[in-house]
């Protein structure tokens, strides 16, 4: 998509603000005048108020060039931030896109929290992401489901200072749709092997990129990961990805560290089909660290990061893991294996310490779309915070709210500690009852951090990818790209030189 910043911009669709009550702004007042009073006319007579998402779409309105005039509420004015206005742009944009209109003008006001140029980068922001579309293997696309969209102009004097902010943005927005990419893939396609060959293409970048086989994680002592792996005909690997931006060299990096499960049956724990398929995004937590790699290497970021990625197919062959079997992890502590489906915090084991032990990082941050039950306790609107220090997690807090990706922390103790407590081995992989489910997974990978390090554990099961009917213009009803944005933030405002 051609999004460019222009002070007087023409095409098929023009949009415009509005605040709650149906105020127009400034750029919207301007065009009412031109009709003669049409727009507020056509806003009154729908019943419009201005709510957030909220459209007046009026046709070919008497007194200016455009065929269509969308005005799109932003709610309250005082709550409208830079995330309202990227919606505002998103939903623009989702209205025209297989409209027939080839070219869309967003006029954006600067609004109390939001300054002119802030507007007019979040609306770039806001029309490039809303115009993903998964649609590799659609051989039968009707014409009226293609795109015909091929131009965004964001009118506003002096552009400047928004089009250098939305430059920068647009390494952000990459990395996003590669996460989304990868989480949307079948999985007969990416599985451990190709993911990691898509990852050597960050190398162009100026990545470095780190692939381990089989034969060196069993050197390391990996048998928690080794162990998921087992089941498959396919090997699994870990993926290695540093980025050193940083002026001092030698500065300790931030680690991130992403569960990769390609496919979840459940192994021999075999989950019901129904649903089953949505187990190709059960590396979401992997997409996120490789996107974020992609965003800061792109933007080139003054900052040393390492990105770990712990690739498998979790499967019930013939010779996969067994419910009682006992693995002995890199870290040395041994783990018995209750429930072959309680898989990513096994591989997530083995990868966290070897972060640790590989690195000597600065932070470590894992993601994995890790337990159903964040999911009944917090839905698809916030991902699960844990961690063990509180200057990181109250970083993450706020990068997640500036970005849109919200988090909820939830709680650590001894007490929830011991519910992996066994006599057969140092712990066991699941609680044996159904309790604090994503709690007793952060708990559990707890205990492969080592004393001193600042963690943090993102449960993005809920998060990673939404199901149908939430409506979201800055993303498809799949695979979201959620932790790119977060992360990137974070990184930018706290490990940045």
């Amino acid at each position: 998509m051609d999004i460019r910043f222009v002070t007087a911009g023409g095409g098929d669709v023009v949009a415009v603000m509005a605040t709650e009550g149906g105020e127009l702004l400034e750029a919207g007042k301007a065009l009412d005048a031109a009709t003669n009073g049409r727009i507020s006319k056509a806003a009154k007579a729908t019943n419009f108020k201005g709510g957030a998402g909220q459209v007046v779409d009026v046709l070919a309105p008497e007194g200016v060039d455009f065929a269509r005039v969308l005005v799109i509420g932003l709610g309250k004015p005082d709550a409208a931030d830079g995330m309202a206005v990227e919606r505002w742009a998103g939903h623009a944009v989702k209205r025209t896109l297989t409209s027939g209109a080839e070219k869309l003008v967003l006029q954006p006001d600067a609004l109390p929290a939001v300054t002119k140029a802030e507007a007019g980068a979040h609306a770039a922001m806001g029309a490039r992401l809303a115009t993903y579309r998964f649609d590799t293997y659609r051989t039968k696309l009707k014409p009226d489901q293609k795109p015909t969209l091929t131009a965004v102009e964001i009118s506003m004097d002096g552009p400047a200072a928004a089009r250098a902010r939305a430059e920068q943005d647009e390494a952000i927005v990459e990395g996003v749709f590669f996460a989304r990419d990868l989480v949307s893939e079948p999985p007969n396609v990416l599985y451990p092997q190709s993911f990691a060959e898509r990852l050597r293409d960050l190398e162009t970048l100026g990545v470095e990129v780190d692939v381990l086989d089989t034969a060196q994680m069993e050197k390391l002592g990996m048998g928690a990961l080794l162990g998921v792996a087992q089941g498959s005909a396919r090997p699994g690997f870990l993926v290695a990805m540093r980025w050193n931006g940083s002026s001092q060299k030698k500065a300790k990096p931030l680690a991130l560290v992403g569960k990769g499960v390609t496919f979840d049956t459940g192994g021999i724990s075999i989950k019901p089909p129904g649903g089953m398929d949505e187990m190709k995004g059960d590396m979401g937590g992997a997409a996120a660290v490789a996107g974020a790699m992609k965003a800061i290497a792109l933007r080139k970021a003054k900052a040393n990061v390492v990105g770990i990625v712990a690739l498998v197919e979790n499967m019930p062959g013939s010779n996969a893991q067994r419910p009682g079997d006992i693995v002995t992890t890199m870290s040395g502590q041994t783990i018995e294996v209750l429930n072959t489906d309680a898989e990513g915090r096994l591989i997530l084991a083995d990868a966290v310490w070897y972060a640790q032990d590989k690195y000597d990082p600065a932070a470590v941050i894992d993601l994995a779309t890790l337990t159903g039950a964040v999911i009944v306790a917090l839905g698809h609107e916030n991902a699960g915070l844990f961690s063990n220090d509180e200057d990181l997690a109250q970083a993450i807090i706020a990068a997640g709210t500036a970005e849109g990706e919200a988090v909820w922390r939830l709680p650590l103790s001894a007490a929830y500690d011991k519910l992996i407590d066994t006599p057969n081995a140092d712990m066991k992989n699941i609680a044996g009852k159904p309790v604090a489910g994503s709690i007793v997974g952060a708990q559990f990978v707890k205990r492969f951090v080592k004393d001193g390090t600042p963690w943090a554990h993102l449960d993005i099961a809920g998060t990673a990818w939404k199901p149908g009917p939430y409506e979201d213009p800055l993303s498809p009803a799949w695979a979201t790209g959620y932790g790119v944005r977060l992360l990137n933030r974070l990184i930018a405002s706290r490990f940045e030189d």
